[in-house]
Order: C-alpha cells, then sequence, then structure tokens
C-alpha cells in the first residue's frame, strides 16, 4: 500500500489543515457527531499534530506510538485530568483509524494503546428544597427574568442539555399537549413531557416576555438575549451562576446540575430507569445507571443523619 505523504511537511501545513478537516467531515457524516463533540476532536487533533511538529516529525506516517505516549506525558504533567487524557486518546485514536481507512498511513499505531481510566465522579445534585429556592429567584416583572424563570423551570422539568435548551425554536414546544421536542446527540429527536409548572411559565414568557425581546431579526429561536439572539451557552451560564448565588447555594452549579437532579429526582420518586434514559436521551442505559449510584448515596446519607442509631 502506498501512503500519502507530506502530511506535516514544512510547506504542507494547508495541506494538514485540510486532512483535519476531512477528519472532521467524515465524523459529521458517517458518525452523525454534534457540532460540540466535532469541535473539541478539532482542537485535540490540531493540539495533537502541533505536537508532532515540535518534536521534528515532518510525516504523519513517521509519527509513532512513542510519540502518542508522550503527547499524553505532556498533557499530564500540564496537569490535566484523566477524562482530557481519555479523550485525546480517543481523538487520536480515531484520527488514525480514519488516515488507515482512507489510506494515508498503512499502520495505526495507536493499536494496543490502552486508554487512561477514568475514575467516575459521582454527578453533584441539588436537594429539591435547593432547586425551588433557584427557581424562584428570577424577577418575573420584566422581560429578561421571565426568560430566565422560563429557562430554569424547562431545564428542571424535561432534563434537556443546556445545548439543547437554548437550540430550542418557540415551535418547538407545544404547550396545550405539555411536550418540548429536542434534537439530541447524533441529530436523534426526542419528545419530553413538561409539567404544568413548567408550560406555565413558558406560556407567560412567550407572551409577556419574548415579544419585547424580539428585535426584528426574525430569530426563531424560543430563548433571546437582549439583541434579540438566540441566548447562547455561555450567557445561560453566567444567568445560572447569577440566580445560585441569589438562592445562597453552596454547592458548585454548572448549567448540567438541574440536568442530574431532574434524573437523580425522578429515580428516587421511583420512576424506572428506563423511562428515565429516554427523557435523558442516552443511547446505552449504563450512562444513566450513574444516578441510582447518586440515589443510593444519598439515602445513606439522609440515613446517617436521621436514623437514632445510625
Amino acid at each position: 500500500m502506498e501512503s500519502n505523504t507530506g502530511y506535516l511537511s514544512p510547506e504542507g501545513d494547508s495541506f494538514m489543515d485540510s486532512l483535519i478537516d476531512q477528519f472532521i467531515h467524515f465524523l459529521a457524516v458517517e458518525k452523525g457527531l454534534s457540532r460540540n463533540t466535532l469541535e473539541s476532536y478539532q482542537r485535540d487533533m490540531v493540539a495533537y499534530t502541533t505536537y508532532l511538529q515540535d518534536q521534528g516529525i515532518t510525516r504523519i506516517e513517521d509519527s509513532t506510538r512513542t510519540q502518542i505516549i508522550g503527547y499524553l506525558l505532556v498533557l499530564r504533567e500540564k496537569g490535566r485530568a484523566t477524562a482530557t487524557l481519555s479523550r485525546n486518546m480517543a481523538s487520536i485514536r480515531a484520527f488514525y483509524q480514519f488516515l488507515v481507512r482512507d489510506k494515508y498511513i498503512d499502520k495505526d499505531p495507536s493499536i494496543h494503546l490502552e486508554t487512561p481510566k477514568i475514575e467516575k465522579r459521582l454527578p453533584k445534585v441539588l436537594s429539591i428544597e435547593e432547586v425551588e429556592r433557584l427557581l424562584e429567584s428570577p424577577p418575573v416583572h420584566h422581560p429578561a427574568g421571565l426568560r430566565d424563570k422560563a429557562m430554569l423551570e424547562l431545564l428542571y422539568a424535561t432534563g434537556i442539555r443546556v445545548s439543547e435548551l437554548v437550540n430550542l425554536d418557540a415551535a418547538d414546544v407545544n404547550l396545550d399537549m405539555g411536550f418540548v421536542k429536542c434534537m439530541g446527540k447524533g441529530s436523534k429527536e426526542r419528545i419530553i413531557p413538561l409539567g404544568s409548572v413548567a408550560v406555565q411559565m413558558v406560556r407567560h414568557y412567550l407572551s409577556a416576555g419574548r415579544p419585547k425581546l424580539v428585535k426584528g431579526t426574525g430569530d426563531t429561536a424560543l430563548f433571546l438575549n437582549h439583541l434579540g439572539k438566540q441566548i447562547t451557552r455561555q450567557g445561560f451560564w453566567k444567568i445560572i451562576k447569577r440566580y445560585a448565588q441569589k438562592a445562597n447555594i453552596r454547592a458548585e452549579i454548572t448549567p448540567h446540575t438541574l440536568r442530574h437532579s431532574f434524573a437523580t429526582h425522578l429515580l428516587e420518586n421511583g420512576a424506572d430507569l428506563r423511562s428515565v434514559q429516554e427523557m435523558l436521551g442516552h443511547a446505552d442505559i449504563s450512562t444513566t445507571q450513574i444516578y441510582t449510584h447518586v440515589t443510593r448515596t444519598r439515602i445513606k446519607d439522609i440515613y446517617a443523619k436521621t436514623h437514632p442509631r445510625a
């Protein structure tokens, strides 16, 4: 097999970029990965190929498992988490598999390299009382406050990802039927029921909040910022941080915290695992099972604090 040389040659930087672009295009078309995942792969591969160049590797077929291990060691020395190392290893492995598949190289140097084992951390969840304080924090006497409360209520009511939340269009919520339609990972659509409180708040926002945020841009997004554009993930991050502080929630909180809390509270109140898996959009039920460990841990804590002979 004759491989395509010159991938990392000094005069071949544009070809390097082109090949990474082809790899990302392959992942998008063949694997159906989300935009955020594709961006992560691209960042990983740009960083890795830059490292190869710094090591004097001028052709991709000259890279070996030594360079891969060396790169992971550099990341570790920089204090990167095990999860980051594992993700980089997955990106590098997928990249080499693509290069072999399209005959840019003959051999895959990442074969038989072990992926760093990730220590499973239980997701942080809020108590029901903390969730209630958070949801009551936004003021509802102005459009932005109505929007913020509707977003928080919808997020906790459905457990959808923040990226799914900000990408919702106004047409994706059916308030009469009480459900929301969202596009998840791998462009998979799912339908999730909405509780009465979330329905009420979204309806209030659509009637009294969103019309005042529209700036004639024609943006169809459900949740708009002060410019009349779709609110961003970063924008919502700032929103939830602000209200967590206002609600005097001391625990570290992220937009994903309400998703974790949604799943944990459902299971604590008797929901079956398969239903929670479907609502969360998990492809594998083993991903959902982490929440059963959370509920067990919480039950043990409650027992230890309340039983007289614990």
